[in-house]
């Protein structure tokens, strides 16, 4: 099946996504205003917007990847929260940018928030492209949020299903036939 016949609808656009990435990059240029940045990138799912993101941030800043995981191969969280890769780097003292391209039930981001709370960063906060508010089975705080978006199956822009449509250049709502 050709990607785009998998999906039901477009739901954010290439120029809305750009717009989404330099709206929140704009924030994080002001508030980090003169400091360095630490940012950990959420693999595999939020490359693509981590990317374009950390293009646009002017300040000086390092990165490394985290691959921490509560889903198997399906569309459902497992609850059991695992960190498949962990950082290479201390984030001891340091501002700590937490990006991810979804908060959804908010297992994974509260249980890794709690990891690297313990590791005395100076500061910890979270960037996520998208927020699914009726999904949410525990707090979260993220404090830089591109758009809600409702509760549909998405894809593309990084966002897989079973690895695949993360090339679409757009964010796009599954068909319920392809992952039921």
């Amino acid at each position: 099946m050709e990607m785009n016949n998998a999906l039901k609808e477009i739901l954010l656009s290439e120029e809305k996504i750009k717009s989404m990435v330099d709206g929140l990059a704009e924030q994080i240029n002001k508030d980090y205003a003169g400091k360095k940045l630490f940012v950990i990138i959420i693999l595999k799912g939020s490359f693509v917007f981590a990317a374009d993101l950390v293009r646009k941030i002017n300040l000086p800043l390092e990165l490394d990847f985290m691959v921490v995981s509560s889903y198997g191969s399906g569309s459902q969280s497992s609850g059991i929260v695992k960190i498949v890769k962990d950082l290479n780097e201390s984030i001891k003292g340091k501002n700590v940018l937490i990006i991810e391209d979804i908060l959804d039930s908010g297992i994974t981001l509260s249980n890794l928030m709690e990891v690297l709370k313990v590791r005395q960063p100076e500061s910890l906060e979270i960037c996520t492209l998208l927020n699914k508010p009726e999904r949410r089975k525990t707090h979260v705080d993220a404090k830089y949020i591109g758009c809600d978006i409702p509760d549909e199956f998405i894809v593309g822009y990084g966002l897989d299903y079973d690895e695949k449509y993360r090339n679409l250049p757009y964010i796009g709502v599954l068909k319920e036939e392809i992952y039921k």
